[in-house]
């Protein structure tokens, strides 16, 4: 392209109303120019006027809705009032959806690991006590483990972003994939929104550069329509995917119990959930509202409705957390990426940005917002919407700070004891403190055991037993 050619993009913009994404056209290289054309062509330019309109405009709504609320029913584990006899049909229609083929595993990995003090993609995060495995290898080995018991192999989208895409793939090649057959690991980006200040105007953060930024966990489900990766689902027969995000070592990516109970209940979309430790627990709240299934962010409802208890328990009345592990219909998925159903949810951050003059200008307050769409506001759109109980300690555990709660430490004392309770489980002496944390450091590989169950076969397989104390890594 020449100095003096004006591309047909440019102009749409300037039409817009958005021409200062390209006030430094001029001063650009060819290698600019084609970045900044690249950046601006993911742009849709009508929807961020749409959203300007409804965020940012006069007529902007001024909060969260908060009517008609109320707690959502959700299927209980046996141990605290469920059937037992449904939750084993449970199971049976989810290995059997497992043996078909039926299922795939969906892991949203787009973060880096900057809370944690760690450079590199979150999912490459060493996190098992013994071994350091990664994240990407703990699910790994559990999609694999999964995998052999029902005679079926597992494909496995992972979603990156583009801050992280190249090293991930980067990471799985070094590791060969971590044993999984390359042709069932499928990688693609999640999309960007631009950032805007309160007007609407697209901020750039360089001469040649848009202030981009993921579009939300919610943005998964476009990126799947997107990516071609629910015709491939398609393709190869898949129509359940178990949704799950990179920073939780304990999630069962595939859960057959979990998955049965969506297939029986014919739901378009479920929904893990834990019940809070304590009011103030910073989980979203599965609710009911216009007799649809929704989640309220704890930090959008009141902190004396989440203190509610019921009185004849004394049990919280919003009980149920999110925990974001959800299943979803392929074709559901297709639905809302296609129809534009999902609403955006404005962010107001500090949003390094440059002046007129293209000189670097870091905000101390904040001078924009971002867009995001999440991931469970396609609930209320589901049909058959469900919300299954889960246990905090086979199932939730994540990594999101360097120190103290939900931390690499804590994850770390949460898989042991996990793997103390199955050990005890069967019959091995070992000794743990009063909250189940082992004496000594051992680890269990998913490919020995994923759950309780698949443990148990796996030990009692082995001959002799090995003795359990320090350093003891079962695989």
């Amino acid at each position: 392209m020449s100095a003096t050619a004006t591309p047909p993009l440019l102009e749409r913009f300037v039409q817009a109303g958005q021409g200062q994404v390209f006030a430094f056209w001029g001063q650009l290289d060819e290698g600019g120019r084609r970045a900044l054309l690249e950046q601006a062509g993911e742009i849709n330019l009508a929807e961020v006027k749409r959203l300007t309109r409804l965020l940012l405009g006069r007529d902007a709504a001024p909060g969260v809705d908060l009517t008609d609320l109320q707690p959502a029913p959700y299927v209980a584990r046996p141990e605290n009032g469920g059937e037992a006899a449904e939750w084993a049909r449970a199971r049976a229609a989810g290995e059997a959806a497992l043996r078909a083929g039926r299922v795939a595993a969906f892991t949203v990995a787009g973060g880096q690991g900057t809370r944690l003090g760690y450079d590199g993609p979150k999912g490459t995060f060493p996190v098992t006590p013994l071994k350091r495995k990664s994240l990407f290898q703990v699910f790994a080995e559990k999609i694999t483990a999964v995998g052999r018991r029902h005679g079926r192999p597992l494909h496995w989208f992972i979603m990156t972003s583009h801050a992280n895409h190249a090293r991930t793939e980067a990471f799985f090649a070094e590791h060969r994939f971590f044993g999984l057959d390359r042709a069932r690991v499928h990688f693609f980006r999640q999309g960007r929104m631009p950032a805007v200040d309160f007007t609407g105007r697209i901020l750039l953060e360089s001469p040649g550069g848009i202030a981009l930024s993921p579009d939300g966990h919610g943005g998964s489900l476009r990126a799947l329509h997107r990516s071609g990766a629910l015709d491939l689902m398609q393709g190869e027969g898949i129509d359940t995917i178990s949704y799950f995000q990179v920073d939780n070592p304990l999630v069962r990516c595939i859960d057959p119990a979990f998955i049965g109970w969506h297939l029986v209940r014919g739901a378009e979309m479920s929904a893990k959930m834990i019940p809070k430790a304590y009011p103030e627990e910073k989980l979203g709240h599965f609710c009911l509202q216009h007799g649809r299934l929704v989640v309220i962010e704890y930090s959008d409802l009141p902190l004396a409705v989440q203190r509610e208890v019921d009185l004849p328990t004394g049990r919280l009345r919003y009980v149920a957390g999110s925990i974001a592990i959800h299943i979803l219909d392929r074709e559901f998925v297709r639905r809302m990426a296609g129809g534009g159903a999902l609403p955006f949810h404005r962010a107001d951050k500090k949003i390094a940005t440059i002046d007129a003059a293209g000189r670097p200008v870091k905000p101390a307050a904040p001078n924009g917002a971002k867009f995001e769409i999440f991931v469970f506001d396609a609930l209320p759109f589901a049909r058959n919407a469900l919300v299954s109980e889960t246990r905090r300690a086979d199932d939730f555990s994540p990594v999101k700070n360097a120190e103290g709660v939900d931390s690499p430490r804590t994850a770390r004392e949460d898989q042991l004891r996990q793997y103390a309770r199955w050990l005890q489980g069967v019959g091995a002496s070992l000794t743990t403190d009063a909250s189940g944390l082992p004496m000594v450091t051992l680890e269990v590989s998913p490919l020995f055991g994923y759950d309780e169950e698949s443990f148990a076969e796996s030990w009692a397989r082995r001959s002799p037993k090995p003795e359990v104390g320090e350093g003891l890594y079962l695989e």
